[in-house]
């Protein structure tokens, strides 16, 4: 047993068509074993472009499957560049979301000056800012150094379960229990000011967090 495991720890890609199956089957669970609601005042699931958005790593379980697929075509996740991140890039690729591979520990050079090139073409820039090992609930600057060399805003994005069990990981990885409700927030933009110093960066660093947490909500 120990030597299969070892052999799959080993393998960092897998075939893209084994994702194919999983995927269809988390769209269909979520469609048919959940109650949906969307809450977007702006309209930027349907309009936003060029844009970059920020989402709690505990928030993920079914975060992609809640947009429609226009939306999907028009995003592109920051992933972890580990073996895992492969994993979760192949597996969104399947629902027409593209990734960045790299974080703030791996490879980050590399995601940001992709992440400038996607801005720019008008995607829209999806981090999870407390990744890839936290502190829970604590942003890191990367999305506003994004934001602020491309001249655009952050967008904070919860997905609340009414609810869900939470995994013991420095996250609480949040699993919504079937027939909750899951509720897809999407609050104001922040527009984050070009060529912001590292003392500007903290502040709206701040800011953007303070947004972010003004819309996640945990079960009581």
């Amino acid at each position: 047993m120990g030597y299969f495991k070892q052999k799959f720890r080993s393998v960092k890609k897998l075939p893209t068509w084994i994702y194919w199956l999983p995927a269809r089957l988390m769209q269909l669970y979520v469609r048919t074993c959940f109650r949906i609601r969307v809450v977007d005042p702006n309209g930027y699931i349907e309009n936003a472009k060029g844009a970059v958005s920020v989402t709690w790593h505990n928030r993920l379980m079914f975060f992609a499957v809640l947009f429609p697929a226009g939306a999907r075509k028009r995003t592109v996740a920051v992933v972890s560049a580990s073996r895992d991140g492969q994993y979760i890039a192949d597996f969104i690729s399947i629902l027409g979301l593209k990734s960045l591979r790299g974080s703030s520990s791996k490879k980050g050079a590399n995601a940001y000056r992709a992440g400038i090139k996607a801005v720019r073409e008008g995607y829209n820039v999806s981090f999870t800012p407390d990744g890839p090992r936290g502190p829970r609930y604590v942003m890191k600057t990367g999305p506003i150094s994004l934001a602020s060399v491309t001249g655009t805003g952050v967008i904070p994005i919860s997905v609340n379960a009414s609810r869900c069990w939470s995994v013991r990981s420095w996250d609480g990885f949040q699993i919504p229990k079937p027939f909750s409700t899951l509720t897809l927030i999407l609050g104001d933009m922040v527009m984050i000011p070009p060529d912001l110093d590292e003392d500007g960066l903290e502040l709206y660093r701040e800011k953007v967090e303070a947004a972010l947490m003004a819309i996640t909500a945990d079960p009581a």
